[in-house]
């Protein structure tokens, strides 16, 4: 796609809230353009804080009625989800302006940048991405970074939905999404590839996405931990090839873990160099994976290591990845982004490795994910729940539109019943998690989980004021 200069180019995004738009938005107004847009959230009232935030910010927004459309000079981004009956979409068509895709705008945006620098995995992208642009920011690079979550690093009482950078060094960093198969618009210099598993496509199109990505990078930094992973990297020639992995063989490898509950120490063997010890303010293995991830792909964008080192460490993590909400009457609320077989898997290992309850809330971002995902799910959370776990699925998020319901929450419920686990299906939402509110005693964790909504956090806030109140009435 021929974007050209995009100074004062009048730009209007349709679901200019969603997690891949909204940063995006940010990035093109802090670019220059004169950035405009519409939600259906934004006319139904959810989640008014991030709007507030794009006014803020200088963005236009109108209500999604076609209103906001009046030039053919525009330049139309339309997530997904919008579907061309959509006034919106119905008045761009009227007039002939220029449409675009948002990973149409994303990656030449990104193609067009001087140190493309490209996340892709079907976990941890968000996580790698927030890391690396951290240390480039710390280490002076100025970098741009396009991310799908809030990084709390760049998170502000005035702006509060840090989920992009805007700078003016050579970085442009950017999680890169297969699901939708966009990937193979992207040409990074530096890819980093965190994993290959199921989520939204089968392993065969994923393995020939992944595997077209790494190849077009001068350095591919690659998972080995990870078998699908490894093996496509064993395809490219060993010069193009920066490997990582925990207690492996890797040119970055991880060892002697201390894990603690929101922290993890390890030490970072590279090369005949003597171990540097490094420690993380997020928890878990899974994010000493995405730390020497990270650590590989700055060193590889040219930050030295001991920088890039010292830089992670000051790293804060994500909104709604593994982000503790709070504690109350001895009970921890937890609000994390996992929905698919590994995220969740890492979820429950890092808080099993400590004692205590899980109180589980899943809500599953689609019915057509859940079908491919079906197996392996009720495999990764038969095998992770403890007997006294308990998980209640309420029904898949959906905005509208048609869809096949083939595989339900309760489908998974029944599934795991079988398997011995104590797993419950209510439909509504809200009652799921007055469910939970009044099974939880002190020592118990509570954990919401999911995509694609962001009112999820919300819901985790309201509980934590529940169990504050005692636990007493009903949660919204």
């Amino acid at each position: 796609m021929q974007i050209g200069n995009l100074a004062n180019r009048p730009c209007f995004f349709v679901g200019i809230g969603g997690s891949g738009m909204m940063p995006l938005a940010m990035i093109l107004a802090g670019r220059g353009a004169r950035v405009s847009g519409s939600d259906r959230n934004l006319d139904s009232g959810r989640v008014p804080a991030k709007f507030d935030d794009l006014a803020a910010r200088g963005i236009a927004l109108f209500p999604q009625d076609g209103s906001g459309i009046t030039s053919p000079g525009q330049l139309v981004i339309a997530s997904a989800a919008v579907e061309d009956s959509v006034a919106d979409i119905v008045a761009a068509t009227r007039l002939g302006c220029q449409r675009a895709t948002r990973p149409e705008l994303l990656s030449a945006l990104f193609n067009d940048s001087r140190l493309p620098i490209g996340v892709a995995g079907t976990s941890g992208k968000s996580t790698v991405t927030g890391m690396i642009g951290w240390i480039l920011h710390a280490c002076g690079r100025d970098p741009t970074v396009m991310n799908g979550a809030v990084m709390k690093n760049f998170a502000t009482a005035d702006a509060p939905f840090a989920s992009a950078l805007i700078g003016n060094g050579e970085a442009f960093v950017s999680e890169v999404d297969e699901s939708d198969g966009s990937i193979a618009h992207y040409r990074p210099r530096i890819a980093v590839l965190n994993n290959v598993s199921l989520d939204h496509k089968g392993l065969d199109e994923l393995r020939t996405l992944f595997a077209g990505f790494i190849a077009k990078a001068e350095t591919a930094i690659v998972n080995i931990d990870n078998d699908e992973a490894a093996l496509l990297a064993r395809q490219r020639p060993a010069a193009q090839i920066t490997t990582f992995g925990i207690a492996r063989d890797a040119d970055f490898t991880a060892l002697n873990l201390v894990e603690a509950p929101f922290s993890i120490g390890f030490d970072l063997a590279v090369g005949g160099n003597p171990p540097i010890p490094v420690r993380l303010q997020v928890p878990g293995r899974h994010n000493v994976a995405n730390a020497l991830a990270a650590i590989a792909a700055s060193v590889a964008a040219g930050v030295p290591l001991t920088e890039a080192t010292t830089a992670v460490a000051g790293f804060t993590g994500l909104r709604r990845r593994f982000d503790l909400v709070g504690e109350a009457g001895g009970v921890a609320v937890i609000d994390d982004f996992g929905h698919n077989p590994d995220k969740i898997g890492a979820t429950l290992d890092t808080l099993h490795a400590f004692t205590g309850r899980l109180l589980m809330l899943f809500q599953p971002h689609g019915y057509g994910p859940l079908k491919v995902m079906r197996h392996d799910l009720v495999e990764a959370l038969a095998a992770r729940m403890a007997p006294d776990d308990i998980l209640v699925l309420p029904d898949p998020v959906y905005y509208g539109g048609t869809v096949a319901r083939e595989v339900t929450s309760a489908d998974i419920v029944a599934d795991l019943r079988a398997a011995g686990r104590d797993a419950r299906y209510v439909a509504d939402r809200a009652a799921a998690a007055a469910l939970l509110v009044a099974e939880a005693r002190a020592g118990d964790r509570i954990v919401v989980m999911g995509a694609r909504d962001d009112t999820l956090s919300l819901l985790a806030a309201e509980m934590l004021a529940r169990l504050g109140e005692g636990g007493a009435g009903a949660t919204t």
